[in-house]
């Protein structure tokens, strides 16, 4: 199976198939297996942290996020719970290479999920592991981080700020 990494040159161009829902894995078979493969290899060759099927071409609930040294696929994920403490960084995103928008999200995640050899995990984490979590199950709802963004202004002085670097000025 080919797969590549559906992306976008504009942020407001967003890929029809970005905004569609994953839909629940039901058996992980040799074919899921090595679609997973392929995606953590996209994401290591785009220095990712996090990806998700929708993001090459699949409504698939699987998710691939870096964690310490380790890519980590999660199938089925779903997030049990969302930490208090609220906490802006600057985000991007494999789809939309180049862009970065300043997102709130919480700064812990508990997420339930199933790993690639079968085994039902919880997973508690914090800081970019947690942020990429969230940031790939919204792919998976057909959310893209350009949705956070608080209003149009945002978007738009990003996109300023981003010729004016181009232009050395």
């Amino acid at each position: 199976m080919k797969i590549k990494l559906v992306k976008t040159k504009k942020l407001e161009d967003v890929p029809k198939i970005l905004r569609e829902k994953s839909k629940e894995v039901e058996k992980i078979t040799p074919q899921i297996l090595d679609l997973i493969e392929k995606m953590k290899k996209i994401m290591k060759e785009n220095n990712g942290v996090g990806i998700s099927a929708v993001q090459v071409g699949r409504l698939l609930r699987i998710m691939i996020i870096k964690v310490g040294d380790k890519d980590m696929a999660f199938i089925n994920p779903v997030i049990t719970r969302l930490g208090k403490e609220i906490v802006p960084y600057r985000e991007g995103c494999l789809s939309f290479p180049g862009y970065y928008i300043h997102i709130k999200r919480p700064q812990d995640v508990i997420l339930e999920a199933t790993t690639e050899d079968s085994k039902e995990v919880e997973v508690k984490t914090d800081a970019l592991p947690a942020r990429a979590i969230q940031h790939e199950i919204d792919h998976m709802n057909g959310i893209v981080f350009r949705d956070h963004a608080k209003n149009q202004d945002d978007i738009e002085n990003h996109v300023k700020r981003l010729l004016q670097n181009i232009r050395g000025r």
